[in-house]
């Protein structure tokens, strides 16, 4: 999975664009669409609204970076046609949504519709949110208005020139795709935990805004897993990370993961087969880490009973031929001289890294598919997982962006695509210099803070362990 911060080539891709988008009038705190009652909500249903925004990772898209205030937006996504800024969604009265009704919340989060009578633009992904439950919906809004603190950063206008940012599109774009609001009402029969998890995963998690991929007017291709196999097959490349499918496939999906180690990897970015980057780093340190372990195993119960989208890409088959070779100091190409030197001493000749510390290349799921977007990413940028509660060691890999000139990364890049038994496609320089144009350094110590500095709520401090000051570098 995998949700950084800026979107960079549709409206509605996300790493996690999640509550609101516009700012208010009306006054008046509403615990139904048509009543103002003032009643201060009890403090479990602020806390159960607290759990619920981190869930859906709000704070990632709704505050602008480290520097920026929680939930005050500002933060800017790329559009085909402009950009566009998340907007203040804490409780201020003139700059936030402090004077919104539940009813005007609920709207919006459903329909994409303001309490002006305009339509957002589709990074907020309303079309996944319409699903919330009407318990769920009033627990947000109670945590918006009681647990978040109130902030006066007025609000970005969108840098979309005329006539493009004319807003009747918009309503256009919502007829044809979004689908019919209903809030979900948990069916009579089925497994309770499976039901859970397609809940969270296609509702609040919105995992299908990045994960499955875009029709011709820049739509999710499917909202749900109802009579398809589209959803969460994989979506486009955002800031430069290509976005690999979460069904149980093979090629790039999560055939070889057990529902254990998807859970893993949500609370902690890792597991013993890989490690998160790009976006999903902010997925794993803003929401992932901090649901239940209940809620971690019904997502990976529902991603797991996802069937394949091409049932005919074949699995990985590990070979060991080469890593003997290699650890003998036999090299029989460029890549792989440059693989000797600079990356066999974190993830080993055989590829099979360090558990934990440093992800496997070999049978990664990542190198299975004919993009190879985010393994050159990876080489430019380098790579880092954030430290979390229960993964307190913050690792990161160097950017070789300085050391490597395209051709020598398109050539060692084609030797971890290709070999081990992987199945991934070799890669030209001219990949290479495309990617470089979007690649940025990752910063040499990722903490949890690092993600989410200042960015507390009412939920009371964990105990943690310390965290590693010095991560080891590659």
């Amino acid at each position: 999975m995998i949700k950084n911060k800026k979107m960079n080539n549709t409206f509605t891709q996300t790493v996690g664009a999640l509550l609101l988008a516009l700012a208010s009038s009306t006054p008046g705190i509403a615990w139904s669409a048509s009543a103002a009652s003032a009643t201060v909500p009890n403090a479990q249903l602020i806390r159960q609204g607290e759990y619920l925004a981190r869930a859906g990772d709000c704070i990632a898209c709704h505050t602008a970076g480290t520097k920026g205030q929680p939930f005050a937006g500002g933060l800017g996504m790329e559009t085909p046609i402009g950009k566009v800024y998340s907007t203040n969604i804490t409780p201020d009265k003139k700059a936030g949504i402090g004077d919104w009704s539940f009813a005007d919340f609920d709207k919006l989060m459903r329909t994409g519709v303001t309490k002006h009578g305009y339509t957002v633009y589709p990074a907020m992904p309303y079309p996944s949110y319409s699903r919330l439950s009407e318990a769920d919906m009033q627990a947000l809004y109670a945590y918006f208005m009681h647990g978040v603190k109130a902030d006066p950063t007025p609000n970005k206008a969108a840098d979309i020139p005329w006539p493009l940012s004319m807003r009747f599109p918009l309503t256009i774009w919502r007829w044809a795709f979004a689908p019919t609001p209903q809030p979900y009402k948990t069916p009579a029969t089925g497994d309770a935990q499976l039901l859970r998890g397609a809940y969270l995963v296609q509702g609040l998690g919105h995992c299908g805004a990045c994960h499955t991929a875009r029709g011709v007017g820049m739509q999710e291709k499917s909202l749900t897993d109802a009579g398809n196999t589209t959803f969460l097959a994989g979506g486009g490349v955002i800031d430069g990370w290509s976005v690999p499918s979460l069904r149980n496939e093979h090629g790039g999906g999560l055939a070889r993961w057990s529902a254990a180690e998807i859970a893993e990897f949500l609370k902690t970015g890792r597991n013993s087969h890989t490690a998160s980057f790009g976006a999903m780093n902010d997925v794993v340190a803003h929401s992932m880490q901090h649901m239940t372990d209940g809620d971690l195993a019904a997502m990976a119960k529902y991603l797991k009973s996802l069937p394949p989208s091409n049932p005919a890409t074949p699995a990985f088959v590990a070979d060991d031929k080469l890593g003997k070779q290699l650890f003998s100091g036999i090299v029989s190409s460029t890549g792989a001289q440059l693989y000797l030197d600079r990356c066999a001493g974190c993830h080993r000749s055989d590829g099979k890294g360090y558990d934990k510390a440093f992800p496997a290349l070999a049978g990664n799921a990542v190198l299975q598919t004919n993009d190879p977007t985010s393994a050159i990413n990876i080489v430019l940028s380098g790579g880092a997982v954030p430290a979390t509660r229960t993964a307190p060691s913050a690792l990161t890999m160097a950017p070789y962006a300085d050391i490597f000139n395209d051709e020598q990364t398109a050539q060692v890049v084609t030797f971890i695509q290709t070999s081990w038994g992987n199945r991934g496609t070799p890669v030209t320089a001219a990949q290479v210099a495309k990617v470089r144009k979007v690649s940025v350094p990752v910063a040499a110590s990722q903490t949890e803070a690092t993600f989410a500095a200042g960015r507390h709520g009412t939920f009371p401090p964990m105990a943690r362990k310390p965290h590693l000051k010095d991560a080891p570098q590659k």
